[in-house]
């Protein structure tokens, strides 16, 4: 596939995940915009409904690489929402990355990946994000069959609702599981704790949503083998032996299942709750929660620092804002509502027994404020 912002003299490996997530961007678009297709129908039905679709926008990078923003705003389901594409290199790893790979310093890098994060407009639907990326550390040649210094998949997918529905959220766990099953690299229980932390509102003691999985450097330990008998350049973390059983094929296999995963896991939620009524109470816990989302992003986000240290496109950074967001100086929700019943879901619990009763961080809690 010719693709306009694609690096020049990448590689057939880079090549192939790029097209990977040029059709994931393709087929979860596809998705949302029939959402809203049936939105529109069931709107204006004599009109035969005019749904909002996703805006195209191509960007390239001076420094190499570039991407493609899909980007909806105003649409009756999606209030605001993207799905990117970027494809980018540069000659020296940025210093994110530098920090937690020492002895990378230096080197060229290629990365991709795609991105999603949709912030529906009814507040009883949960926002969503998910994003699987590649990255390659070091020289290769176009037309080598070599291998890089170091290469991993990154990703995951986590939901935040406003209004927490447990059944909800036990589908939307139990999907994310059901495909990390079907991988042996894949460990859920893992993956799924790594989201807990990751995706925690640390100064607030709580979790952005009610996570989902999120995985880094997801690739064989031979790899990293490999790494080590390069000079200058650790080995990754976790990599302690060779497994011949694992492959490239097998981890890109692995994302492409995880991406096929997403629509499934998240269209039936959309589904279940557009129609829900709500008023201006359910909108400005809809903006305080989305107050908590913008903090995390602004503050914490690994994916929004690595964007801004390597000059990209500001826009399709910011992306993952949401339209509309609120803050109230410690605001304490009605006791016995729904919202204060909702703060119980922010903590980590174990979905797959059903998560019935939260499993809490005693750190987090004796930091939390609501």
């Amino acid at each position: 596939m010719t693709v306009a912002f694609a690096p020049a003299d990448i590689t057939p490996r880079q090549a192939r995940v790029l097209d990977t997530m040029l059709a994931a961007q393709a087929r979860l678009i596809a998705g949302f915009e029939g959402v809203e297709a049936d939105a529109a129908a069931e709107t204006a039905p004599s009109a035969g409904g005019q749904p909002r679709r996703f805006g195209d926008h191509g960007w390239l990078r001076p420094a190499g690489g570039g991407g493609r923003a899909r980007v909806i705003e105003d649409g009756l389901v999606f209030e605001r929402g993207g799905v990117n594409v970027s494809a980018v290199v540069g000659e020296r790893v940025p210093p994110t990355l530098a920090a937690q790979h020492p002895g990378t310093e230096g080197q060229p890098w290629f990365a991709t990946g795609v991105s999603l994060v949709l912030h529906p407009r009814n507040p009883h639907v949960p926002a969503f994000h998910a994003n699987f990326r590649y990255f390659e550390v070091g020289e290769t040649e176009a037309d080598a069959g070599a291998e890089p210094v170091a290469w991993w998949f990154g990703g995951g997918a986590d939901l935040t609702p406003a209004y927490p529905v447990a059944e909800d959220v036990r589908a939307f766990h139990g999907a994310l599981a059901a495909w990390c099953a079907r991988h042996p690299q894949a460990d859920y229980p893992a993956w799924k704790a790594a989201c807990d932390a990751y995706f925690t509102v640390r100064h607030r003691g709580e979790m952005r949503g009610v996570g989902g999985v999120f995985f880094d450097e997801l690739t064989p330990p031979c790899v990293s083998a490999h790494s080590a008998e390069t000079p200058g350049v650790a080995p990754l973390r976790g990599a302690t032996h060779r497994d011949t059983d694992r492959s490239f094929d097998a981890d890109l296999a692995c994302i492409e299942d995880g991406i096929a995963t997403l629509l499934p896991a998240y269209l039936p939620l959309v589904e279940r709750h557009r129609r829900d009524p709500y008023g201006e109470r359910e909108r400005r816990w809809q903006a305080l929660r989305r107050g908590r989302y913008v903090e995390f992003n602004l503050v914490y986000d690994r994916g929004t620092l690595f964007g801004l240290q390597t000059g990209g496109h500001i826009e399709a950074i910011l992306m993952s804002m949401p339209p509309v967001a609120g803050w109230a100086f410690d605001h304490q929700p009605e006791p016995g509502g729904p919202e204060a019943a909702a703060l119980a879901f922010y903590q980590p619990r174990d979905w797959e027994q059903g998560g019935a009763d939260a499993v809490v961080d005693p750190g987090i809690t004796s930091r939390r404020t609501a």
